[in-house]
């Protein structure tokens, strides 16, 4: 019952999101003509060039795209955009019934429209010069709350340092890990600890992954931000007498693994750009003794929305059953400086439930801050 009430809100809020997202596709309509929908603004526009008697049903075309000679037409004489008062100008731009002139419209455009206004051309791209340095690849300007690359700041030329919440491929409350790192020409040291506040909220701890606190370091081979490799090793320890505290109250606590012992780790990877994004990478990785394969990709654009995205699928592992990462993070939802800066939206993870089905094990909100610019 719990797993159909996980999978409805799943449901529920993958179309909120998607609604945000296609909202987000209408751009402005430069070069458009005006439905006679409303009576009085046709009158008012026609009664400001002095048109006597104004005609309520007057065809009025509006052409904005020259910013410098923006004219309207009204029953086919031409009238410059300057000629109409501020407020008048104001209502012909958000004017809601538009005829879009500048795009085809046939029988089929009601299941292409969408497809028609992406610019396949630009599906990908190199990545940038950061993104394959091996001594800078680590600087990134978005933080998530939950699980994603770690956020860099560069202090100097090559040092510079990098905090994260959650593993690089966990998704939402599945682990207490937080980890930080200080970058030198490639080669990272730190330590990890944990925050068991990212996993209290989960009335079940299946595939949970818990830390206590330990080092970890890597180096990134410099022939390019291809491959990492990476060493970590706890210092506390986990035994039946202390995991014991981590299962009052909770169901389904099969598959919980507990990070005990040293841990060789590697990232096989491929940096790119895709649909516009400025960060993306495709992977296949070996962390915790367990294998992942996946995609990250931020501020991708499409159709005018921009949003992150990001899959990863833990396919094998010695403790914990095989799990289904997904997070979609919308941008634009937010006014002025959140505008680029703030993104939210679901994370969810599919695998395994305690009556051995595939579904929802975990689902909660993501969010995503994104500080300073990209690279």
């Amino acid at each position: 019952m719990r797993n159909k009430k996980s999978l409805i809100i799943l449901i529920f809020i993958a179309l909120l999101f998607s609604a945000k997202l296609f909202a987000q596709q209408e751009q402005p309509i430069k070069y458009f003509q005006m439905e006679p929908l409303d009576d009085s603004l046709f009158i008012k526009i026609q009664k400001e060039v002095f048109i006597n008697p104004p005609d309520p049903k007057a065809e009025i075309i509006v052409d904005l795209r020259d910013p410098n000679n923006q004219t309207v037409s009204i029953a086919g004489t031409l009238y410059p955009f300057l000629a109409f008062t501020p407020e008048t100008r104001a209502k012909i731009e958000t004017y809601p019934f538009k005829i879009n002139l500048e795009e085809t419209i046939n029988y089929g455009s009601v299941f292409t429209r969408v497809i028609d206004r992406l610019d396949l051309k630009k599906i990908f791209a190199p990545p940038s010069y950061y993104q394959i340095s091996s001594t800078l690849g680590y600087i990134n300007p978005f933080i998530q709350l939950f699980g994603g690359e770690r956020f860099g700041v560069p202090l100097k030329e090559d040092l510079g340092i990098s905090v994260g919440l959650g593993t690089p491929y966990s998704g939402a409350l599945q682990t207490d890990f937080v980890d930080g790192q200080v970058h030198l020409l490639g080669f990272y040291f730190g330590g990890y600890t944990h925050n068991d506040a990212f996993v209290n909220i989960r009335s079940s701890n299946r595939n949970t992954l818990y830390a206590s606190s330990g080092i970890e370091f890597g180096y990134v081979i410099p022939l390019g931000n291809f491959l990492e490799l990476s060493y970590l090793e706890s210092s506390g320890h986990f035994d039946s007498t202390n995991t014991i505290a981590y299962f009052p109250g909770k169901t389904g606590n099969g598959k919980v693994m507990f990070i005990n012992g040293s841990y060789f780790n590697w990232e096989l990877r491929y940096p790119f750009r895709l649909l516009g994004s400025t960060r993306g990478k495709v992977y296949i990785a070996r962390y915790l003794d367990e294998t992942h394969i996946g995609y990250t990709g931020r501020e991708i654009s499409m159709g005018g929305s921009t949003f992150d995205f990001s899959f990863d699928a833990m396919v094998e592992s010695k403790i914990r059953n095989p799990q289904y990462v997904f997070n979609i993070l919308i941008q634009k939802i937010a006014e002025g400086w959140g505008f680029s800066a703030l993104a939210l939206g679901p994370s969810f993870t599919l695998s395994k439930t305690s009556d051995g089905n595939l579904g929802v094990i975990s689902i909660f909100f993501n969010m995503r801050l994104k500080v300073g610019t990209s690279f």
